[in-house]
């Protein structure tokens, strides 16, 4: 059976020496699991978009972003899905790191996931 780090494609961030172990886990475990959901996440909330405002794709693109930006900042059942979504992607000792100071991972995956959405607008 693969090891789910097998799914993944590997990144080239290069790490400098400064480079802590936050940003480390952030750009070898979390990036790679966010391009590899990518198809999934847009699914999910375009689906979630639909069932909020049925006209969603009709949207300016400034108001499409608000409201990405507001549904993952204040749907909390919506943040969860999406972090329960990559961390399911984690490995034991991934899921050590990351219980480790999981409030600023759960940030960053918001961040990245926000900015994602919001960059394939045009895919919604």
């Amino acid at each position: 059976m693969p090891d789910k780090t097998d799914l993944r494609e590997s990144l080239s961030i290069p790490a400098s020496d400064d480079t802590g172990p936050i940003e480390v886990f952030q750009n070898q475990t979390l990036r790679p699991i966010l391009k590899l959901q990518n198809e999934i996440y847009l699914m999910l909330f375009q689906d979630y978009a639909g069932s909020k405002i049925p006209d969603f794709n009709s949207l300016t693109t400034d108001k499409k972003i608000n409201f990405i930006e507001q549904s993952l900042r204040k749907d909390h059942a919506l943040r969860n899905i999406f972090i329960g979504m990559t961390i399911g992607m984690f490995t034991a000792d991934e899921m050590k790191t990351y219980i480790s100071d999981k409030n600023v991972f759960n940030k960053r995956i918001m961040k990245m996931l926000t900015e994602r959405l919001k960059s394939q607008m045009k895919l919604m």
